[in-house]
């Protein structure tokens, strides 16, 4: 398959949609996992970006080793591809923290509903905060690394691209 679009390499296009749709995405999970009210409306959208953001990143990773192989080789080239796999395993666990908050969404209004209508309580009030305390928590160590390894691998592929490339004053025309 060529990872071409309009005559540019795919890579080079679909790494800002990952460099923006990570952070944010995670900033979403920590959101709905921390605030109920949020996580009561929010849930669906959320689990769904982060749906979309995982094929995403794993579409540019092997746009990126297409594009490896037809660019002349380079110290910087090489240390940016050797980083780009570390991202894989935070969005697999950006999915699972993403089910996660989404299942316990799901119980609090199942829950919710069959308490409403036998006229009783819902969850305790104790389970509520442990359970939100620990996802929220959870979401946070991801949205941490998942964050830290974009900003690394995107850090490293601007240097590929640009160190050296550019004069520090205006060039004459």
């Amino acid at each position: 398959m060529d990872y071409i679009f309009a005559d540019l390499p795919l890579h080079v296009l679909l790494v800002h949609a990952v460099i923006i749709l990570v952070p944010l995405v995670s900033l979403a999970l920590v959101v709905i996992a921390a605030w109920p009210a949020a996580r009561r409306r929010l849930w669906i959208p959320v689990l769904i970006a982060t749906i979309a953001v995982v094929p995403l990143g794993l579409i540019t990773m092997e746009a990126g080793k297409w594009l490896e192989v037809r660019v002349p080789a380079a110290p910087l080239i090489q240390a940016h591809t050797a980083l780009g796999p570390t991202i894989e395993p935070w969005l697999w666990a950006l999915l699972a923290v993403a089910v996660l908050v989404a299942a316990w969404a799901v119980v609090e209004l199942v829950v919710a509903r069959r308490a409403a209508s036998a006229g009783r309580a819902s969850l305790g009030r104790g389970i509520r905060i442990t359970a939100g305390l620990l996802l929220t928590l959870g979401a946070l160590a991801i949205a941490a690394g998942s964050t830290w390894a974009v900003v690394q691998v995107a850090e490293s592929g601007s240097r590929a691209v640009w160190e050296g490339s550019f004069s520090d004053e205006p060039l004459e025309r």
